[in-house]
């Protein structure tokens, strides 16, 4: 028998994550000391040329400092001091081209991060971040404003394939190592959007109105659990506002949580477009970013003014300068300079993006060990999602064209805000092309699924029938519904009724319904999969990849399930004319409130505590193997540690995802950690997971601190949220700490 242990979970090998070098006292007072320095050397106006930048693209070029690329934007440095130019760039999910995909720039495109999520590895999160860094650096980049980890409250949210589900430790964790693998090429790494960014309906206007202590319990504890393991140099504030008061603006999280609680010494950037007033600087912000999309330049000429006029006091300057200094130095930007039009190399870069999708593809269903596909399958029918072309992504700001390009373009809305720069397009490895290499003596063919009655004809006479499904998501835009739409939910259904051998692979940025899914026996979740994202799939299928992935978020049976069945903001009516959203909305509607009935419960969590049925559980994913959970030891007091043996009983190798939850007297289960063992036939491994107490506790606004009372926990070892394997108890010492 082979033994691990780990801290917080055993997902975390490789959380040398751990030992985060960045943040070591002696780093951090030397970033300090020469901030300070270069601060005394500087003029008023240089001070505040690191407090603004312009986006990019809307800038002539023969006004564009020297060397920058086009990308998301730019703040000047101070050359004469050695105080380099901040070169910045999208997204979480490789270099992002959407300015530049006309001029044919392309970038390694990663799996979405739900799918990363999925792969519940903050290792891969890290050597994906890593990789993605390396371009970025490689391009000209500086800045990455990666590290997205809005929770997934609502599973119609348009920006929900960007992030890293629901649970705050997951996701934390994960975005935790994201940012760490960014940085080590010597670049700034955000974190975003802070915070409370769950919706896109209204995303400008609406306030979200929720106490502190759920707050802390969930959002704002994915957010700190992720900056604790991945020091990221920037936070990115959010549109929306918090108890009425816009989050670029908002003192509570921007200096009482942020700087006070978990003295963060970094900067924070306005997203784009996100900036109200000059004296935003006062409650934490730091930096105006794409000061274009605000329409006037608060964090310059009107800053100045401000001052004059006595409304803004000249330290604040002082006090957002240095904070920028602070993240250069302590980074090693300063220290590297860059150097655009490094060469990169793609297919090392590609094989990073697939092992992604390889581990991030979840089995959701698999009645009579239907998959791996056998080699006695001689004729198969592919069917639909473009699987011809490519695979699927995410429009907006994250986008990017991978190598190779975007195929079959096409408008990601024809009307809104998505509509000037959210693209819907294929690219990457394409499915079909990759099946073919996989299955050289099987005869497959394809029909785009248009026609249904020709499609089920088709599958009739085929021995396998694979339906391949789509839905768009994009930036800006909520979805409507859960359903795949296009007819896709009628095409499957005629499939699987004529071929009872049916695979449906999905290939969405969301949960979806399935009305057929008792028609099929077996199914895929694939994500959207980045570069080789049809070589992923297709390895899957065929057995030579045995899937690992474990669904992030829950999938619901019906949105009567949600906490909001119907989503905020979606009968609001309209007020201007300035951008339409969907559901027929303005972008400029009059603010609406945000309420979350769930608080802290997201997800898998307010299903538990309403007892309610998903129709795939958080957690839940299957293998071509069997695994056996055993001996199970837990230790309760002052720190709760459970120690189990996982054993692979079954006769392929492959690797497992068994979860721990605690549930205390009348609060809903929560997860404090996992473990991924990858284990050949017949191996056992003993791991130790040892619980974040904030997981368990809760938080007390009024004393603002953590406490969890002295009580006996319930314990589960489980292969999902609602599937446990081994149960037991343990009492708890009382716990109170400071956030």
């Amino acid at each position: 028998m082979i033994k691990m242990s780990t801290g917080l979970c055993l997902a975390l090998a490789g959380s040398a994550l751990a030992s985060f070098p960045l943040q070591a006292k002696e780093v951090v007072s030397t970033a300090d000391r020469r901030a300070d320095q270069a601060l005394a050397k500087m003029t008023f106006e240089e001070k505040v040329r690191l407090l603004h930048g312009p986006m990019t693209a809307l800038v002539a070029p023969a006004k564009r400092p020297q060397g920058v690329v086009i990308g998301a934007g730019y703040i000047e440095g101070v050359d004469r001091l050695g105080v380099p130019v901040l070169v910045e760039t999208d997204a979480s999910l490789g270099v992002s081209n959407l300015m530049d995909m006309r001029k044919g720039d392309v970038a390694t495109a990663l799996p979405s991060g739900l799918s990363l999520a999925a792969s519940w590895d903050p290792e891969l999160a890290r050597a994906g971040g890593a990789m993605i860094g390396s371009e970025a650096r490689a391009k000209g980049f500086n800045v990455m404003l990666v590290g997205g980890v809005n929770l997934v409250r609502d599973p119609r949210a348009g920006r929900n394939f960007e992030y890293l589900g629901e649970d705050p430790l997951l996701a934390g964790t994960l975005v935790g190592g994201q940012i760490a693998g960014v940085q080590s090429n010597h670049i700034i790494a955000t974190i975003k959007h802070y915070a409370l960014n769950n919706q896109e309906t209204g995303r400008n206007v609406a306030s979200v109105e929720m106490d502190e202590a759920p707050m802390r319990e969930s959002d704002l504890l994915a957010f700190q659990i992720g900056m604790e393991k991945g020091d990221p140099g920037s936070v990115m504030c959010a549109y929306n506002r918090i108890g009425g008061t816009y989050a670029c603006e908002n003192k509570f999280l921007l200096t009482d949580v942020l700087r006070r609680d978990w003295g963060f010494k970094g900067f924070v950037m306005s997203d784009w477009g996100a900036v109200h007033s000059s004296e935003a600087i006062m409650a934490g912000l730091d930096q105006q970013s794409g000061e274009q999309l605000d329409g006037k330049r608060y964090f310059s000429d009107l800053l100045v003014k401000a001052i004059e006029e006595g409304k803004v006091p000249k330290s604040a300057v002082d006090t957002a300068a240095h904070r920028v200094l602070h993240a250069i130095y302590a980074h090693g930007v300063a220290d590297h300079p860059l150097q655009p039009g490094q060469s990169i190399d793609y297919d090392a870069h590609a094989d990073v993006a697939q092992r992604a999708a390889e581990q991030g593809i979840v089995l959701l269903r698999n009645e009579g060990d239907m998959l791996p596909l056998a080699a006695s399958a001689k004729r198969i029918v592919v069917i639909g999602g473009n699987a011809d072309v490519g695979v699927p992504g995410g429009g907006g700001s994250s986008q990017v064209a991978p190598v190779g390009g975007l195929k079959r373009v096409t408008k990601g809305a024809d009307s809104g805000p998505a509509a000037g720069f959210a693209k819907r397009g294929y690219g990457g490895t394409a499915p079909l092309d990759a099946l073919r290499a996989e299955l050289p003596d099987a005869q497959i063919s394809y029909l785009d699924g248009k026609d249904v009655a020709v499609a089920a004809a088709a599958a009739r006479t085929a021995d396998i029938a694979i339906v391949f499904a789509e839905k768009y998501a994009a930036e800006a835009i909520d979805q409507p519904d859960l359903t795949l739409g296009e007819g896709q939910d009628e095409l499957i259904d005629a499939v699987a009724s004529a071929n009872g051998k049916t695979v449906v692979v999905l290939e969405t940025g969301n949960p979806v319904l399935m009305p057929w899914q008792s028609k099929v026996p077996a199914i895929l979740s694939a994500w959207y999969g980045g570069q080789r994202g049809g070589v992923a799939i297709a390895r899957v299928l065929t057995g030579k990849v045995n899937p690992s992935g474990h669904l992030p978020v829950t999938f619901p049976a019906s949105v009567d399930q949600l906490p909001n069945p119907v989503l905020p903001g979606s009968a609001a009516p309209a007020a201007d004319k300035e951008t339409r959203a969907v559901y027929g909305l303005q972008a400029g509607t009059k603010g609406f409130d945000i309420h979350y009935p769930e608080g802290s419960d997201v997800g898998y969590r307010w299903f538990d505590r309403k007892e309610a049925k998903p129709l795939y559980p958080f957690g839940h994913g299957l293998s071509y193997t069997r695994f056996r959970y055993h001996d199970l030891k837990i230790t309760g007091g002052r720190m709760l540690t459970v120690r189990f043996t996982v054993t692979n009983s079954g006769a392929r190798a492959g690797a497992d995802v068994p979860q721990v939850y605690v549930t205390r007297p009348r609060k809903a289960k929560r997860l404090i950690g996992w473990a991924k063992p990858d284990l050949k036939p017949g191996e056992s491994r003993e791991v130790t997971i040892t619980a974040d107490p904030r997981v368990l506790a809760d938080f007390d606004a009024g004393a603002q601190r953590w406490v969890l009372p002295a009580s006996a926990v319930q314990v589960e070892v489980s292969t999902s949220a609602t599937d446990p394997v081994l149960t037991g108890a343990a009492k708890m010492s009382r716990f109170n700490r400071k956030p």
